[in-house]
């Protein structure tokens, strides 16, 4: 028997096994195969591990996404939890090229995936507490939601959950040094029934400017 006469639902159960790369290479050879590869069924669940990823054409954003995780580990990536201030010419300029790459892609997905449960973003230095107030009013079903070292997260993400992640039941913010003790103390208060995991968070060296850290030292020592 040739691929081609395979029902629907057991050609989606194989391309379900492949990544998203074999499945887009596989869509090529045929039509029908195509027409497979374009089922949003197929496309519950996404991965990604590097900026160059997202802008690729080998997946589809639809309104069966489920689960997506959002996570760069490289070192290149790294760059981008740098303080602004700290960060030479041409880190600098590899942050600006994709300075706004996944804010763009989670915009894409607040507009095409209500149905969204899970998000887990990862090393994404410029994800903003705008984009994740965003995201919870667009996807009103997100369950679990896991942010781990975003520099730009800040106590703004956790003040709007009470307000528009009403399905939410799991929230881990994980080395994102800006978040604080009093935010994180404010959010139980308002939400006790949201399983809370903040490790090293509050704990970690908050953003400041030097300026600003100078002037804040000047005052302590005059008090």
């Amino acid at each position: 028997m040739h691929i081609t006469q395979l029902n629907r639902d057991c050609l989606l159960h194989l391309f379900s096994f492949l990544d998203k790369n074999s499945r887009k290479n596989l869509a090529k050879t045929c039509h029908k195969l195509l027409e497979v590869f374009q089922d949003p069924l197929l496309w519950s669940l996404l991965n990604f591990h590097s900026p160059v990823e997202l802008k690729k054409d080998n997946f589809l954003l639809g309104p069966a996404l489920k689960h997506l995780s959002i996570c760069w580990y490289s070192e290149r990536v790294k760059v981008c939890n740098i303080e602004d201030w700290m960060k030479n010419s041409f880190q600098k300029e590899l942050c600006h090229r994709h300075e706004n790459t996944v804010s763009d892609f989670l915009l894409e997905v607040c507009n095409r995936c209500p149905s969204l449960l899970s998000l887990t973003l990862s090393g994404c230095g410029h994800v903003t507490d705008e984009s994740i107030e965003r995201l919870l009013r667009s996807c009103p079903r997100l369950q679990t939601l896991r942010i781990e070292n975003c520099v730009r997260i800040t106590d703004g993400a956790l003040r709007a959950v009470p307000l528009l992640g009403r399905s939410l039941h799991t929230l881990h913010v994980d080395f994102c040094r800006n978040i604080t003790h009093a935010g994180l103390q404010e959010f139980r208060e308002k939400c006790p029934s949201v399983l809370l995991r903040a490790e090293r968070s509050a704990n970690m060296i908050p953003d400041s400017h030097p300026e600003k850290r100078l002037m804040l030292e000047k005052a302590a020592r005059k008090l």
